[in-house]
């Protein structure tokens, strides 16, 4: 018979058909999930995968197996929840999920709340693009998802944690953005660096901006927003920053913050978890500690001047 951990590490290659990143969302070691794949092929007497060409793909009974082993590991997940539930608010194992543009910001005061208020927790971490996230959300192999609102999905719930404005960042020895506010259809946000295709914030910048397709964005897709500010530090454009990124990457850096004019674009962020979850109270606490956390993040007016001078 199959083990509970053997069925997770199938799900997870299942779905990935990629042996890192199955073990990178089990949070094992490729030989540790290779060794137990082995392990299940062997019981069931024949192969669960191909393998050719560093290409996996399920085999026939691997595929006859999947929708019943997904079944198992919700039941199992349910079993768990219950048990979690029980045992207090916050004091067993916590899978959660964290979009890249708030990751570095946050989880830092975050971690550091949640062992001072919950030592007893178990806190699993994983840093993806929202779709990704939300997918595994939905299978069950995260417990919640912290990401850019709205979600529109049937199956998930959740709840808004904080506002986090949009500001211009660009160099400071960039006279094309004068101090004065800006309105989202300013001529200077002509030539705007986006992140790569995938990020939510790359989409919300383009909204946010609403550059008609003549204008001319440049050609360079980052990977973090750290990447982003470097580019722009070294008069290669303009781009979007979130506030809660502002302390974190913008001193020693030479750039001016510009705010827009009356009231800023923002993006709402939100925690987001299973409508069927039995952890209302776990999430409850985990969006309360995070507002908390996100506070102190969250730059004022008089700051922001201060940043726009520079």
């Amino acid at each position: 018979m199959f083990t509970v951990k053997q069925m997770r590490y199938f799900d997870a290659l299942a779905t990935h058909l990629h042996f890192r990143k199955a073990a990178e969302t089990v949070f094992v070691s490729q030989p540790a999930l290779s060794a137990q794949i082995a392990e299940m092929e062997n019981l069931a007497g024949s192969p669960l995968f191909e393998r050719a060409n560093k290409t996996v793909l399920l085999t026939e009974l691997g595929h006859t197996l999947w929708p019943r082993i997904k079944v198992v590991l919700q039941e199992i997940r349910a079993l768990e929840e219950l048990t979690e539930q029980k045992s207090g608010i916050l004091q067993s194992r916590l899978r959660l999920g964290i979009i890249p543009t708030i990751a570095p910001y946050l989880l830092p005061d975050l971690i550091q709340a949640l062992k001072q208020q919950y030592p007893a927790l178990t806190l699993e971490l994983r840093e993806a693009l929202t779709d990704k996230l939300l997918e595994e959300l939905r299978n069950g192999e995260l417990d919640a998802v912290i990401a850019a609102m709205p979600v529109h999905d049937p199956y998930l719930t959740g709840q808004h944690l904080f506002d986090d404005r949009f500001l211009i960042a660009t160099s400071s020895n960039n006279n094309d953005v004068l101090p004065s506010p800006l309105t989202q259809g300013n001529t200077a946000l002509e030539k705007l660096l986006l992140l790569e295709e995938g990020h939510c914030l790359r989409d919300q910048a383009l909204e946010v901006c609403a550059l008609p397709r003549e204008r001319t964005l440049v050609n360079f897709g980052a990977t973090s927003m750290a990447t982003l500010l470097q580019m722009v530090s070294n008069d290669m454009g303009l781009t979007l920053i979130p506030e809660i990124a502002i302390r974190s990457e913008v001193p020693h850096k030479r750039i001016r913050i510009v705010p827009f004019s009356d009231s800023s674009p923002k993006r709402q962020i939100g925690l987001f978890w299973r409508k069927q979850s039995l952890r209302l109270e776990d999430f409850t606490a985990l969006a309360e500690l995070t507002k908390k956390a996100a506070q102190p993040l969250l730059v004022s007016d008089s700051e922001i001047s201060a940043l726009q001078r520079q």
